[in-house]
């Protein structure tokens, strides 16, 4: 296993899974900044995190998987926060969310990219030796492979090995729009759910759904 960096700030403990017993739109804009962690047998990939998107429950959020309940495939949504939920997308992508809200409330945050700044050559394994550093997390899938992150780890603990979770030091700048490349009412301006730090190389671009009308982002 390579050199560990020392990070900044100290990481969330289980303690800690009451300050995410709030809804996703309130905790999203909070992780900006803050850097995700996870250790595998050939060493540890960590990332400050750029960009989210919050996603709340049953019959409040279109845009959500838990929008008409609880499924077999969501049900980590529906479980303590600080959880991972994790999903199959296209049939080839997974993505990685982070569960909040009081047990049973289904919301949560979609990490959508970040910066490596810990572990970059694994990554860059990972992700293929011709993928630019700003690349290398900017979008949810892409992320999801730079950290290692399987399927399979839906429901893991993110105050336990192999992750590590920490928050900001000091707050950031946040912009907020509509959700990427989502059709129907979720993908609106009426659900300005989609959270990043204006300027920052590594967020992904915004992706209209093509039924929807255009929008005008910063």
């Amino acid at each position: 296993m390579g050199h560990t960096a020392t990070l900044p700030g100290e990481p969330l403990r289980g303690s800690d899974r009451t300050r995410f017993s709030r809804p996703a739109v309130e905790i999203a804009p909070q992780l900006l900044g803050g850097i995700l962690s996870r250790t595998a047998p050939e060493g540890r990939v960590s990332l400050r995190i750029t960009e989210v998107e919050a996603y709340l429950g049953v019959g409040e959020d279109p845009g959500s998987h838990s929008f008409r309940g609880r499924t077999a495939s969501n049900s980590a949504m529906f479980g303590e926060p600080l959880h991972l939920y994790t999903y199959f997308t296209y049939g080839m992508h997974t993505c990685a969310n982070i569960v909040c809200s009081p047990e049973g409330s289904a919301s949560g945050v979609l990490i959508r990219a970040g910066e490596i700044v810990e572990g970059a050559e694994l990554a860059g394994r990972r992700r293929g030796a011709s993928v630019k550093p700003r690349d290398l997390a900017r979008g949810p899938a892409r992320l999801v492979i730079a950290l290692g992150i399987p399927l399979a780890d839906g429901g893991a603990d993110l105050t336990a090995s192999p992750y590590e979770l920490r928050m900001p030091v000091h707050p950031v700048a946040v912009e907020t729009g509509p959700r990427t490349g989502l059709g129907g009412p979720g993908g609106t301006l009426a659900y300005p759910w989609r959270f990043w730090i204006p300027g920052d190389p590594t967020v992904s671009p915004y992706k209209r759904h093509p039924k929807l009308p255009a929008v005008d982002l910063p």
